[in-house]
């Protein structure tokens, strides 16, 4: 076997799209396991950029086989505007299969993530308002209509049917919305159903011949270990199990067959939306990081909240995820910063801790513990090995290892796949 997973260990946007298109290159079947189009991965090769949601990010490799596994939501109308515009591109999809057992989004889910997020009022906790959310609730209901239900024209009118007139009650006693449409959306299901069926099949079956054929297989997480809607900053979190554990119920994958966690950190943290963030820098250190960063949302282009690399963080992500290595990503983002910090624990109300608190509350009144180190001037966008690296890079980089106490196997130092000092290999 050669499994390899890959998880984000922050809240997301941790430059994963990177790592998954520098290591989906070398595979052979490429699966995603949960969320759905609100979340983006954004891939460099070359000179050109893409920006790719729902689509596994293995597209880029003709040889690989990208699958959606029965974890992720799917909508299908975003799912069919992403391989028109990568086919305009010049790349083939004809290699994406997608689970029978994959639940769809329809309309009224995005209406009602629209209307439950105003409902809030200034206790809004982010949503894309793609309807991500309202879906895996009727997953976990049981009144969710999956693709296989799409497949079968009889079964579906029943399920939708069924399924709309509740959901148009609560849009219009409850929000005083406006109600969806049956017949059209019946109409335009049935024709989303003919573009679908092709990339339809039962991926478990496929999945697990690949593995135990021994084919290189990537599964590539979306967002993040801490908006992980169990482990994650509830309820400022997605609606699925970003971590290495949601790969087994997400794909049919037997957690005996994943055989690398491949953690994936930003040199620094950052996070979109509210909820508690304890070595943010909200002053002109966030600007600058967020500037060189670029640090806006791949999906929402909204700017992304910066701060301070923390360790009680990440080292409780490696263990809630079972890392056994670590991608470090965008060390090049702080290239000129005169003084730099890592937070190595959390003082709340007077107690030192060490651990990740679940409650809000004393995550809000954290303060950071910081250890203080001397940055760099020096462009290390060109080095081709980490012994290359100015020694202060090389000394930050070695104490985060340390702190999270799992090896740092790649380090990032810019958007290109070239930009990738790899210090051990990931497959093997």
């Amino acid at each position: 076997m050669s499994t390899v997973v890959i998880t984000g260990a922050q809240w997301g946007d941790e430059g994963k799209g990177k790592v998954i298109d520098f290591l989906a290159s070398q595979s052979d079947v490429v699966v995603r396991g949960q969320g759905g189009n609100n979340a983006g991965h954004t891939v460099v090769v070359g000179d050109k950029k893409y920006a790719l949601r729902l689509i596994p990010s293995g597209i880029l490799n003709p040889n690989a086989i990208n699958i959606i596994g029965n974890g992720v939501v799917l909508d299908p109308e975003g799912f069919l505007i992403e391989v028109e515009k990568l086919e305009k591109e010049g790349i083939c999809t004809k290699n994406i299969r997608i689970s029978d057992r994959t639940h769809l989004i329809f309309p009224y889910h995005k209406g009602l993530d629209d209307l439950a997020e105003r409902s809030r009022g200034d206790k809004q906790i982010g949503t894309t308002k793609n309807g991500i959310g309202p879906c895996y609730m009727d997953k976990v209901e049981r009144s969710g209509i999956r693709i296989c239900d799409l497949m079968d024209e009889e079964v579906f009118r029943e399920k939708l049917s069924l399924q709309l007139k509740r959901k148009n009650n609560v849009i219009q006693k409850i929000y005083g919305g406006e109600p969806f449409d049956e017949g059209k959306m019946v109409e335009t299901y049935l024709e989303y159903a003919e573009k679908l069926r092709p990339y339809v099949e039962d991926t478990t079956v496929r999945l697990y011949d690949a593995v135990k054929a021994g084919k290189k297989v990537l599964f590539e997480g979306a967002q993040g270990t801490l908006l992980d809607i169990d482990f994650g900053t509830y309820p400022f979190v997605t609606s699925s199990h970003p971590i290495s554990g949601g790969f087994a119920v997400g794909t049919g994958i037997g957690p005996n067959m994943i055989e690398e966690v491949l953690g994936i950190a930003k040199a620094y943290t950052t996070r979109v939306g509210k909820g508690p963030f304890v070595t943010e820098q909200d002053n002109e250190t966030g600007d600058i990081i967020r500037k060189a960063g670029n640090e806006f949302g791949t999906v929402t282009g909204r700017p992304r909240r910066c701060g301070w690399f923390d360790a009680v963080m990440v080292r409780y992500s490696a263990r809630i995820n079972g890392m056994t290595s670590i991608a470090l990503m965008l060390l090049d983002v702080l290239t000129g910063i005169d003084e730099l910090k890592i937070c190595t624990g959390y003082e709340i109300r007077g107690e030192k801790v060490e651990h990740f608190p679940a409650s809000l509350k004393d995550l809000a009144d954290a303060a950071p513990v910081y250890e203080t180190f001397e940055g760099w001037k020096e462009d290390i966008t060109g080095a081709q090995s980490f012994d290359d690296l100015p020694e202060n890079a090389k000394k930050y980089v070695n104490r985060i290892e340390e702190l999270v106490d799992v090896p740092i196997k790649i380090v990032s130092i810019g958007p290109k796949r070239s930009q990738t000092i790899v210090r051990d290999s990931i497959f093997r």
